[in-house]
């Protein structure tokens, strides 16, 4: 079964790659494969023939999209529309990664996102990965949709950050009112993995870890784990911006994702925690 991923640098394209190399995956990066170009899509995939598309390419770039707005669009919206109008043509399943950002982010702490909740993403990022999900949903008979959060892994995230702060400072402040699910892209390419293997239902899901906790208690968590002794101060969104003096693109008070749709579906997701002990044993070892 040959399949085709896109976005081959990133993290979680590493991650898929690494879980599929049974299957027969066809990585390409943006020199080999421009999913805004319709006609190069379109050859591509023809040429391949896989029969799964998983996309992993897009503009995750949150505050620098809000001054980039058309190459954001691009990649996060006409890229996934072409990808869906090849899956359709050439009757490939299509899976494509979406994010908590679809949302507004203000719902009451005490629930979480379903997958139908109505969207009010509030920044370009969160605006054109929407666009992108709807142009799926438009033009592809057969696809999934993962919305994913918080990710880490073979790459920059907020976990290196936090282990090299750590070691270098004896008190950090980390953003204590953000709520939402670390991930492990290891995870979430075992829940594609899952996915082609179970043939569930096409359609929308969510797919974190599971658990919900806040940056500041992720940060302690990772310090914990790692013996590190540096102290972890709370401070609110409004107050880190000051201290850091940075403009940012809005943040999502709740990204907390519901994956009792999944769940239900059969597909097994560990705990947020149990993730983050396994990955920095892998780190550190």
């Amino acid at each position: 079964m040959k399949i085709l991923i896109t976005g081959a640098n990133g993290m979680l394209a590493k991650s898929v790659t690494n879980k599929l190399s049974n299957y027969e995956p066809v990585c390409t990066d943006v020199r080999e494969l421009d999913i805004t170009d319709k006609d190069a899509v379109m050859n591509k995939i023809i040429e391949i023939k896989p029969e799964y598309i998983i996309n992993c390419a897009a503009y995750t770039a949150v505050d620098k999209a809000e001054e980039e707005y058309d190459l954001a669009y691009k990649i996060n919206s006409i890229g996934p529309k072409n990808l869906a109008i090849a899956s359709k043509e050439t009757g490939a399943v299509l899976i494509h990664i979406s994010t908590d950002y679809v949302f507004g982010g203000n719902l009451s702490l005490d629930k979480s996102y379903v997958e139908e909740d109505s969207k009010y993403p509030v920044t370009v990022y969160g605006k054109t990965k929407l666009s992108g999900e709807e142009e799926i949903v438009k033009n592809a008979d057969k696809y999934y949709i993962f919305r994913t959060a918080w990710l880490y892994g073979d790459g920059n995230n907020f976990v290196r950050t936090m282990l090299k702060l750590g070691s270098s400072k004896d008190e950090i402040s980390v953003v204590s009112d953000q709520y939402g699910s670390p991930t492990n892209a290891d995870d979430l390419a075992n829940v594609i993995l899952q996915t082609i293997e179970k043939k569930i239902p096409f359609g929308v899901y969510h797919t974190t870890n599971l658990g919900f906790t806040t940056w500041y208690e992720f940060a302690k968590k990772i310090f914990e784990l790692s013996n590190i002794s540096c102290k972890v101060n709370p401070v609110t969104t409004d107050e880190y911006i000051k201290m850091m003096n940075i403009v940012q693109a809005k943040r999502p008070h709740n990204s907390k994702l519901s994956k009792d749709k999944i769940l239900k579906e059969g597909i097994n997701i560990p705990s947020w925690k149990e993730s983050l002990k396994r990955y920095l044993k892998e780190e550190c070892s």
